[in-house]
């Protein structure tokens, strides 16, 4: 069944498209822990750490715009040959990276090289419903899940590696052999171009546009503050490109978005599943590490580990629920996950500052399977909405929905956060030491003061993770809407 006169061992294959999943995984999070090093290498002082932020911020860019028009090319061209041609464009755009000069070339890079490493999500899934036995593709798709969400993980881990072993450019120099490695072994996998099918251009470049346009707009704080006019412009644009869409979409021959996606229930349904799950991944994984550093007075080394606790689990989860989903069906295991989410995100808002195992481990170790239990079961369902020769595009989708979501919680999270803090501690005073005092009295309302902040900051925290519980909740509803489609790509 998986090609010219023989049939690969399905480990192989999923060998292939795991891997490569999981090394351009890596570069979303790998040069977080590089970052001090790039400014001091490329002489960018602190002042501009703003900017600094755009070498991560660009990298999701072009890993989320790019994915629909790169899916719809491996229905038409063939996955094996377009994701080839994927890993060439993220080769060249981390060679780049690699010689960057000055911070504006390894932004402009980091694009080119998030191009490249954003299709290796969606063409991997596509490939694996092609290419592995039906009762087998749950599984499949659990492994490019959890391969993704596990080099997002260590991304960390393996730049401070390499960084304290040699320099942060080998990070992406070693991304050349990794990547030739996964390019020679696609050769064996066989291309089966659609001669029939065309790819609508004009839709990419427009629908590229409005991702754009929008997530840059979600991205900004000041969208939900008010404090500038420009999110609310890049919004504007973002809706008049998609109206501007929906009419380029309504003339083409072979539209890159079908209509029949967006008529199919199950299909809408997941994605805005994939959506909320997305906003509450995000506020989950910014409120442990920021919480263990700031009211508990924790190193960042151990806010770290207790961040590890919660993404550790999420590949595990992945796998799990690829195993189950054809067994179960992909609503209930959805609906199962979204309620592991929502008690871990419950538990963990009642924490006190002497949170301490083993209650801390179990409460993040639940969210997270939670949290990877339900990346087969969506993407199956999603999947199972689209023809044969619209795999590729309806997967890539699904991956933009949980990156808008994550976009949209964490701009979310800093606006509201910021004023509800503020709100907190707008009845508190900083102690001032006054003439005459006793050192005693100042030290007492000192220790007040701080306790006050801590406090403050506590009942914060816990709202954040009362909210991703809510938002957990909430997304049951369109996850119990997906029992409409079929249960089976």
């Amino acid at each position: 069944m998986l090609g010219k006169d023989r049939e690969l061992p399905i480990p192989f294959v999923l060998a292939i498209i795991g891997l490569g999943t999981f090394i351009t995984a890596l570069d979303q999070t790998v040069v977080v822990t590089a970052l001090p090093s790039v400014m001091l290498d490329l002489k960018i002082p602190i002042t501009q750490l703003d900017r600094v932020s755009w070498i991560i911020t660009a990298y999701l860019l072009g890993y989320t715009v790019a994915m629909p028009l790169i899916g719809r090319l491996g229905d038409v061209y063939g996955y094996p040959r377009v994701y080839q041609a994927s890993l060439v464009v993220f080769c060249i755009g981390t060679c780049l990276v690699a010689v960057s000069s000055s911070l504006e070339w390894m932004v402009g890079a980091r694009v080119i090289q998030a191009v490249g490493g954003g299709a290796t999500v969606p063409i991997g899934m596509a490939l694996a419903t092609t290419l592995v036995p039906k009762g087998q593709r749950g599984l499949a798709l659990g492994i490019v899940g959890g391969s993704a969400e596990a080099g997002s993980m260590l991304g960390p881990a393996y730049g401070g590696t390499i960084v304290e072993a040699l320099n942060w450019r080998w990070i992406f120099w070693l991304n050349v052999p990794q990547s030739a490695v996964i390019f020679a072994a696609l050769f064996w996998l066989p291309n089966r171009r659609d001669v029939t099918a065309k790819v609508d251009y004009m839709g990419g470049v427009v629908l590229v546009a409005a991702l754009l346009a929008l997530s840059l707009a979600l991205s900004r704080t000041s969208l939900f503050t008010l404090d500038s006019p420009y999110p609310f412009l890049l919004a504007a644009v973002g809706v008049g490109l998609v109206a501007l869409l929906v009419l380029v979409e309504a003339r083409a021959y072979q539209p890159l978005l079908a209509p029949a996606l967006f008529r199919s229930w199950s299909f809408l349904t997941s994605n805005l599943t994939q959506v909320l799950v997305g906003v509450a991944l995000i506020v989950a994984m910014v409120t442990v590490p920021l919480m263990a550093n700031t009211v508990m007075g924790k190193s960042p080394f151990t806010g770290a580990l207790w961040l590890l606790r919660l993404t550790g689990a999420i590949p595990l989860g992945a796998v799990a629920g690829g195993l189950m989903v054809n067994r179960f069906g992909s609503s209930p295991l959805t609906v199962v996950g979204l309620a592991m989410m929502a008690v871990g995100m419950f538990l963990a808002s009642g924490w006190e500052l002497g949170i301490a195992d083993p209650a801390l481990t179990i409460h993040l170790l639940i969210a997270g399977f939670g949290f990877g239990l339900v990346i087969a079961p969506i993407t199956v369902q999603a999947l199972s909405s689209a023809d044969d020769d619209y795999r590729g595009t309806a997967a890539s989708l699904v991956v933009v929905s949980r990156m808008m979501g994550m976009t949209l919680g964490l701009a979310t999270l800093s606006a509201w956060g910021v004023e509800h803090f503020q709100g907190l501690t707008a009845g508190l005073e900083f102690p001032f030491s006054l003439a005459g005092e006793e050192t005693t009295v100042f030290e007492a309302r000192a220790a007040e003061y701080s306790s006050n902040v801590n406090n403050a900051g506590l009942e914060l925290f816990q709202r954040f993770f009362l909210t991703a519980s809510l938002i957990s909740v909430i997304a049951i509803v369109p996850a119990l809407g997906m029992a409409r489609g079929k249960r089976e790509p």
